[in-house]
């Protein structure tokens, strides 16, 4: 654990550095990314959806329904578009619909 710093250190900043200091920020953007779909895609389309995982830059999605995986991927561009957008950094490369 580092030392203690007798600096007032605003929460945000603290977080920041406890994040960085412990390597946690990869796990934090797979969440963010789950998230952010969920947010993003709304009740009708996470019905089917049963399994999100970001893995190397690739957001991998389980439907369970082959239809909509059709439908979704004729505007994967766009849903990438809104996904890296709602997250705040070009953190999605690609999307597999699976």
């Amino acid at each position: 654990m580092a030392k203690r710093k007798n600096d007032n250190l605003p929460l945000s900043e603290a977080l920041k550095d406890f994040i960085q200091e412990n390597k946690l920020q990869h796990g934090i953007d797979k969440v963010n990314a789950r998230e952010a779909w969920v947010k993003l895609m709304g009740k009708g389309v996470n019905n089917y959806t049963t399994a999100i995982e970001l893995r190397n830059e690739t957001l991998y999605v389980s439907l369970s329904s082959s239809v909509l995986r059709e439908e979704l991927s004729h505007g994967k561009s766009k849903i990438l578009d809104m996904l890296n957008e709602e997250l705040g950094k070009n953190l999605v490369k690609k999307i597999v619909l699976r």
